[in-house]
């Protein structure tokens, strides 16, 4: 335990390297602590209160217990948002804010063509801390969000960062209560351009395949699926087209290996055109299901299932 002898900032960070044996997560923690930059805090000779050393001693046992990092320090950033996480959501990963690119780029899409001004209605079904529909709203001003889950906690967490959100954006998210679907309400149907979510994709019999950091603190809900992983993916896909305008499109995060089988669900539920995303990892993360087939320029790949149309 860090005690009153290790008294200057610059010693509460070298103490808490070594304890941690990890620089960076050790300036992470003194810089939350301190409320400065750790340049400031190496540099400092100055003494560290006695509450920001209780305070940072306890932040490093929770690590060293195995809690992770973004829970420890209590947010985390996504997109250039300083969002609160705690153990009642996901923490965010690049994988979502991948998602999310590939929702703006749909949504510049949509708008080539279109009215002037146009504004779009997009859902973010289990919006967690609410990472995917802040970042749409403050990156895209024309667009009208409704956010979902059906955990109580979570939205707490998600309303917490929405009052949280800079200028205007805030005022065009709504946030809503129950599982999936059912949480809209009925005059939604057939009036949404996009649907984006990062529904809980993994099977039950993976759940003990994870590392324990993950599903040890992670929410399990947000996490397990069910027995085949699609469970969640394979109801957003099969009312979607009831929900969506005759252009609208759903975008789902899921495990690569699910590719084949979602698309195939994507399909028989009445989207026109599906395609997989790789992430930047270049494993298959994105499901793009659109409503009619988008129209490309010259030098633009097909979607996968043109590809495979033309495969035939």
């Amino acid at each position: 335990m860090i005690g009153a002898v290790t008294s200057t900032w610059r010693e509460l960070y070298t103490d808490t390297a070594q304890r941690l044996d990890c620089e960076p997560e050790a300036r992470w923690l003194v810089e939350e602590v301190a409320g400065t930059t750790w340049q400031k805090v190496i540099f400092s000779d100055g003494a560290a209160p006695e509450k920001a050393r209780l305070r940072l001693s306890a932040m490093i046992d929770r690590r060293m217990a195995g809690e992770p990092l973004q829970y420890v320090l209590g947010r985390w950033a996504f997109r250039g948002l300083d969002l609160m996480v705690d153990q009642r959501v996901l923490i965010p990963r690049p994988e979502t804010e991948y998602l999310v690119e590939v929702a703006l780029a749909e949504l510049d899409r949509l708008t080539v063509g279109a009215a002037i001004g146009p504004e779009f209605t997009v859902v973010d079904l289990g919006t967690g801390s609410g990472a995917i529909a802040l970042s749409v709203v403050a990156e895209r001003t024309g667009v009208r969000m409704w956010a979902t889950d059906q955990s109580a906690q979570a939205l707490e967490v998600a309303r917490v960062n929405l009052a949280g959100l800079a200028g205007s954006a805030a005022t065009r998210v709504c946030l809503s209560h129950g599982s999936w679907w059912s949480a809209l309400p009925s005059h939604l149907e057939g009036r949404i351009d996009l649907v984006v979510s990062n529904p809980p994709y993994v099977a039950s019999d993976e759940m003990g395949g994870l590392e324990q950091v993950v599903v040890g603190w992670e929410p399990r809900t947000a996490l397990e699926a069910g027995p085949t992983g699609l469970e969640a993916v394979e109801e957003i896909l099969s009312s979607g087209p009831a929900w969506l305008t005759p252009s609208g499109v759903t975008l789902l995060e899921i495990a690569p290996h699910q590719a084949v089988t979602a698309t195939r669900s994507a399909l028989s539920a009445g989207f026109a055109e599906v395609e997989v995303r790789p992430d930047l990892a270049g494993r298959d993360r994105v499901l793009i299901a659109r409503m009619e087939r988008a129209e490309r320029g010259p030098h633009e790949p097909p979607s996968t299932e043109s590809r495979r149309d033309r495969a035939r």
